[in-house]
C-alpha cells in the first residue's frame, strides 16, 4: 500500500470477519468483507477475492506472500476475470508449485538437487521402501507445501509411519494436497536464497542472496544479505543456477530459488517461492530497490529497469522476525491482546508490521506480527542497529519473541557468523529454548562478550542484576500506577487508620507472592520509599526511594535510588506487563489468581496450551503413560502440535474429541500418578 499510494494507484483491502479492525484494513482506500474469520472461509476463497475486486472496480490484484500468493488455479481466475494478477503466470507457479514435478524439472535443466524420492507413487510401501533407500537421517516434505509447514525430520526408521502420517495430514490441511516427497537431509546447512525477477520481455535478473538459516520448525527467524558464506563466485554459480531454473518455466515477475548450502560449498535446489518473500526487505536495503514497484511494473507489461551488470549492492541488512509465540515452550503459538504496541526508529531501522494497539491476535492466522530491519554500511553496524530496534521495541500484552530475538543477535556465535540451521539446536539452551523465561533472561544478561568480526569489536555489556532490577522495577512502576489510580491514599482491600502506615500490594511473579510496600514521603508530592518484600518467606528483598513523573498513559518517568530509568506499562484487569530496558515482565495482582497448575505427580491434569482443534486423541482412559507420550495433537495457527505427558501416569479421564474446538487453558486429559 505504501508503494501504491507513491505510485498514485489507489488500493482496496479485503478481509475476513476477524480482521475487520486490522491494520490493513483502515490503512487502505477502502475495503471489502469476504467471509468469515476461517481462512478456508474468506482468504482462500478465490472467487469472493475476484468479486470484491469487481464489485471495487479493481483492475490487479496483488495475492501477497501467503494464501493464494502460490495458488495456479488463482492466477488463473484472475486471469479470466479480466483482472491483472501481480505475479508469475499460473503456468509458472503449476511448474514449481509441486516440490515432486519441481525437482524433476531442475534435474532435466542441470541444476543440482538434494539426493531423494520424488515419485508419483504414493502408497505406505512404496514410500516405505524408499526411505530405506534413500537412507537416514531423511526429510519428509509435503510436495505441495511451503513455509516450512509439513515437513519432519526422521532419524530412525521405525519412526517414519508416524512422521509420514503426520506430514500428510497436515498438507491436506494446509494446502489440500497429501503428496509427499522423500530427501536424504543434509546436516547443519546453510540456508540460502536468490532473489530473481524476470519480465514479459524475456529479461532475467538475479539481485544476490539473502542468508535465511537461522529458524525454528523449518520457518525463518533471522535473514540477512549479504551471506558471510558467499562470495563473488560463488554468488553468480548460485545466480546463474536461480536464472537458468526461471528460464526453464518461462518466468516472470518476482520470484525466489531456494538452495542448501553445504560445508564445502555445494549447494543444492531446495525449492522455489513463485511470489514475493517476507524478507524482501533487505534486499530492497542492500539495492536501493523497492521490489513492489517492480512487481506492478512488470505486471503491466514493463520491460526491467536495470540489467544485471547495472544491480550493485551495498552495506549489510539484518531483519527479525516478530512473532505471537511461547520462545519458553518450544516457540507454541501464543494468543492474546496488543495492549501497547510501539514501533522502533532510528537511523537505519525499518520497520514493516500488520498490528496497532488495541488489536487481538487469534488462533485463525499465522503468528507473525512484524518484521524489524536494520541496514548499516558493515555487519556490525546493522547488528547493533537491530539490537538496539529489538530492546526499544515494545509490545504488551501478548507473549511474544521480543527478547528471545535480542538474545540470538546478540549470541557470540551469531556475531561470529557461526549459523546453520542447526543454530536453535546448537545454542537453543543459551537462548531459553524450551526452559523457561526467567532463565533465559538471566543467561542473557551475564557476563561481557567481547567478539572480533573484520578486525571490529562487538562489544555486548549486559550486566547480571539487569533481570533483578527489572523485575522490582517493575513491581514498583505497577504499584505506583495502582496507587495513583486509587487516589493515593486507600489499599488493596482494607482499611489503614493511619496515613503513615505503609500501603500494601501484592502480585504473583513467577508464580510466587510478592508483595510491595509503600511509605510516603509526601501525599502531594510523587515521592516514597518502597520495599519489595517476598510474602513466603518473608524476608526483605529490596528497597529504596523513587520519585517519578507520568510522561503518558503507558510511560513513567522513574528514579530509584538516583537512577533514572524508563518504564513502559500496560493493564488489563489484574494483569500488568512492564517493560524496563527492553526487559519485559508480566505480574498479577493476587486476589486474581489463576488456579495451581498440577503436575502428574499431584494427580494433575494437561490443558490446552493454546486455542485450537483436537485433530487426533492417541490414548484411552485406563492407559498408562510415560513421559513424553504422545497423548494428542492440535491443531492451531495452521500447524500440528503434539502434547505429551510430562511424567509417568495413568489416562484418569478425557475431556476432549478428535474434531472438537478448544480455548487455550481447557482441561484435555487428567493423569494420575501411578504411585498414588
Amino acid at each position: 500500500m505504501r508503494t501504491c499510494r507513491r505510485l498514485g494507484i489507489r488500493t482496496v483491502a479485503v478481509y475476513s470477519a476477524a480482521d475487520a479492525n486490522a491494520r490493513h484494513v483502515v490503512e487502505a482506500d477502502e475495503a471489502l468483507l469476504i467471509g468469515a474469520a476461517p481462512a478456508a472461509e474468506s482468504y482462500l476463497v478465490g472467487a469472493a477475492i475476484i468479486r470484491a475486486a469487481q464489485r471495487s472496480g479493481a483492475e490487479a490484484i496483488h495475492p501477497g506472500f501467503g494464501f493464494l500468493a502460490e495458488n495456479a488455479d488463482f492466477a488463473r481466475a484472475c486471469a479470466d476475470a479480466g483482472l491483472l494478477f501481480i505475479g508469475p503466470s499460473a503456468a509458472a507457479i503449476a511448474a514449481m508449485g509441486n516440490k515432486r514435478a519441481a525437482k524433476m524439472q531442475m534435474a532435466a535443466a542441470g541444476v543440482p538437487i538434494v539426493p531423494g524420492y520424488n515419485g508419483e507413487a504414493q502408497d505406505d510401501a512404496t514410500l516405505t521402501s524408499e526411505a530405506e533407500r534413500v537412507g537416514l537421517p531423511l526429510m519428509i516434505k509435503a510436495a505441495a507445501g511451503g513455509g516450512g509447514k509439513g515437513m519432519r525430520l526422521v532419524h530412525d526408521l521405525a519412526d517414519f509411519a508416524p512422521a509420514l502420517a503426520s506430514v500428510q495430514r497436515e498438507s491436506q490441511a494446509a494446502f489440500g494436497a497429501a503428496e509427499v516427497i522423500l530427501e536424504r537431509a543434509i546436516i547443519a546447512p546453510r540456508h540460502i536464497e536468490i532473489q530473481i525477477f524476470g519480465d514479459t520481455h524475456g529479461n532475467i535478473i538475479h539481485l544476490g542472496e539473502r542468508e535465511c538459516s537461522i529458524q525454528r520448525r523449518h520457518q525463518k527467524i533471522i535473514e540477512e544479505s549479504p551471506s558471510l558464506a558467499v562470495d563473488a563466485e560463488l554468488r553468480a554459480a548460485m545466480g546463474a543456477a536461480a536464472i537458468a531454473a526461471g528460464r526453464t518455466i518461462g518466468y516472470t515477475n518476482a520470484g525466489t530459488v531456494e538452495f542448501l548450502l553445504d560445508a564445502a560449498h555445494n549447494f543444492y535446489f531446495l525449492e522455489m517461492n513463485t511470489r514475493l518473500q517476507v524478507e524482501h526487505p533487505i534486499t530492497e536495503e542492500v539495492t536501493g530497490l523497492d521490489l513492489v514497484e517492480w512487481q506492478i511494473r512488470v505486471a503491466e507489461g514493463a520491460p526491467l529497469p536495470l540489467t544485471q551488470a547495472q544491480i550493485q549492492w551495498h552495506g549489510h541488512a539484518i531483519e527479525a522476525r516478530v512473532y505471537a509465540e511461547d520462545v519458553a515452550q518450544d516457540f507454541a503459538p501464543a494468543v492474546g491482546p496488543v495492549l501497547l504496541w510501539r514501533e522502533p526508529s532510528g537511523a537505519g531501522v525499518r520497520v514493516e508490521s500488520g498490528i496497532r494497539s488495541g488489536d487481538e491476535v487469534s488462533v485463525y492466522y499465522d503468528p507473525m506480527l512484524a518484521k524489524i530491519i536494520a541496514h548499516g554500511p558493515d555487519r556490525t553496524t546493522a547488528l547493533r542497529r537491530l539490537a538496539r530496534a529489538l530492546e526499544t521495541t515494545t509490545l504488551l500484552g501478548c507473549t511474544n519473541n521480543l527478547a528471545f530475538l535480542r538474545r540470538l543477535v546478540l549470541h557470540p556465535a551469531h556475531i561470529a557468523g557461526q549459523i546453520s540451521t542447526a543454530f536453535l539446536d546448537q545454542h537453543g539452551g543459551d537462548l531459553g529454548v524450551g526452559d523457561g523465561e526467567q532463565k533465559a533472561e538471566s543467561i542473557a544478561h551475564t557476563a561481557n562478550h567481547e567478539v572480533a568480526i573484520e578486525n571490529q569489536v562487538v562489544e555486548v555489556r549486559i550486566r547480571r542484576e539487569t533481570v533483578h532490577s527489572a523485575r522490582f522495577l517493575a513491581l514498583v512502576a505497577a504499584t505506583l500506577v495502582q496507587w495513583m489510580d486509587i487516589g493515593c491514599s486507600t489499599t488493596d482491600g482494607y482499611w489503614r487508620n493511619s496515613p503513615n502506615a505503609p500501603t500494601r500490594f501484592r502480585y504473583t511473579l513467577d508464580d510466587t507472592p510478592v508483595e510491595v510496600r509503600l511509605h510516603p514521603a509526601n501525599h502531594e508530592q510523587p515521592s516514597t520509599r518502597v520495599q519489595w518484600v517476598a510474602v513466603s518467606p518473608s524476608a526483605m528483598v529490596a528497597e529504596g526511594a523513587v520519585t517519578w513523573q507520568v510522561v503518558d498513559d503507558h510511560t513513567l518517568s522513574m528514579v530509584f535510588d538516583d537512577h533514572r530509568q524508563t518504564v513502559i506499562f500496560a493493564r488489563r484487569e489484574a494483569d500488568w506487563w512492564v517493560q524496563i530496558r527492553g526487559v519485559v515482565v508480566r505480574f498479577r495482582s493476587l486476589a486474581l489468581l489463576p488456579e495451581p497448575r498440577r503436575t502428574v505427580a499431584e494427580g494433575g491434569s494437561l490443558r490446552a496450551p493454546m486455542p485450537g482443534v483436537v485433530s487426533a486423541v492417541l490414548v484411552e482412559v485406563g492407559e498408562t503413560v510415560q513421559a513424553g507420550t504422545p497423548l494428542l495433537r492440535l491443531e492451531a495457527m495452521k500447524m500440528e502440535h503434539t502434547i505429551r505427558a510430562a511424567g509417568a501416569g495413568t489416562v484418569a479421564a478425557l475431556y476432549c474429541a478428535t474434531g472438537e474446538t478448544v480455548q487455550a487453558d481447557t482441561i484435555l486429559i487428567a493423569l494420575n500418578d501411578n504411585d498414588q
